[in-house]
């Protein structure tokens, strides 16, 4: 027998906890979460445990390591409060990065942290929009893999764009953008960055036709900035009517905001999973939320129902 739903949430992003608790119909249970002088966390559950579903929700952005410690010294807390179930739902998987070796003598920190989470004995594993597919492999838990997609599909087709094309910054985030395409029935461009040696600038190339049409650049994450700035200016160059960025993840380092504000950039689409303070937010940036769509996965989880079935 299942037990009852329970939902915890780091202090990472509350606020995308209070709105996927508000549409599961339940209140984020309480927990103290308080640091010491020297830095240490402390924590402490003030809700029951024992028997029930319980749902920890915590992104890992920025400052990463003390979400993450955060979010397992929490799920510690939790399995020995004797939980029948433990998900953990990481609407943004930080280090996710860093998940090959890419240079002699470097960790793969992305399994790093997969080890890291598995220690502490969750159950399953609940996550939106990996930097690579790969990483579900990192985990020997079930993990449920879901795709901001449909929420951005459901704006892009209400904004009814004239003569839309799905452009992917790079050829890695290919398969990410010609899903967003063939959702919107829109056309699909690439862009070819290449650095002709250290310190030179990048070369971009566009393969595709986005000669006075609406391009709309699909990402990941949006972090310094740089490479999406770029690409905006290389689809302008090449006859782009309008420029608009689309990423689920607003890690926005740095001189990102600068980067974007002075962009041709005419539109920022990002999502809520990681929470953009109210003074940082420009005019450029539209912020749409993922809750309803996280929420129902973790109503389709307690109640032992398909995941996938959401994007078919």
């Amino acid at each position: 027998m299942k037990g009852e739903l329970l939902v915890f949430s780091g202090s990472a992003n509350p606020g995308l906890s209070a709105e996927i608790g508000r549409w599961l119909d339940v209140e984020v249970a309480p927990a103290t979460i308080k640091q010491f002088s020297d830095g240490e966390i402390s924590i402490k559950l003030n809700a029951n445990c024992r028997g029930r579903d319980v749902f920890l929700i915590q992104p890992t952005s920025s400052p990463a390591n003390d979400h993450l410690m955060q979010m397992l010294l929490m799920l510690d807390a939790i399995r020995r409060a004797s939980a029948m179930r433990i998900t953990v739902v990481l609407p943004y998987y930080g280090y996710g990065r860093q998940d090959r070796k890419s240079e002699p003598r470097v960790p793969i920190s992305a399994r790093v942290v997969a080890d890291l989470i598995e220690a502490m004995g969750p159950d399953r594993i609940l996550c939106m929009d990996l930097h690579a597919d790969q990483i579900q492999g990192f985990f020997r838990l079930p993990v449920d893999h879901l795709y901001a997609a449909p929420v951005f599909v459901e704006y892009i087709k209400a904004r009814n764009f004239p003569d839309p094309v799905i452009v992917s910054p790079d050829s890695g985030g290919v398969e990410r953008a010609r899903f967003l395409a063939r959702q919107i029935n829109a056309g699909l461009a690439i862009i070819d960055k290449r650095r002709p040696q250290a310190n030179v600038s990048e070369i971009m190339h566009v393969i595709g036709d986005v000669d006075g049409r609406t391009c709309i650049l699909y990402d990941d994450m949006i972090d310094t900035a740089g490479t999406i700035s770029k690409g905006a200016q290389a689809l302008k160059e090449n006859g782009a009517a309008r420029v608009l960025a689309c990423a689920t993840h607003a890690v926005l380092s740095g001189q990102a905001l600068e980067r974007l504000q002075e962009s041709v950039i005419d539109e920022v689409i990002l999502s809520n999973t990681i929470p953009i303070a109210a003074e940082r937010k420009i005019d450029k940036i539209t912020v749409l939320s993922v809750a309803r769509l996280v929420a129902e996965a973790i109503r389709r989880i307690h109640n032992e129902e398909s995941v996938s079935s959401l994007f078919l």
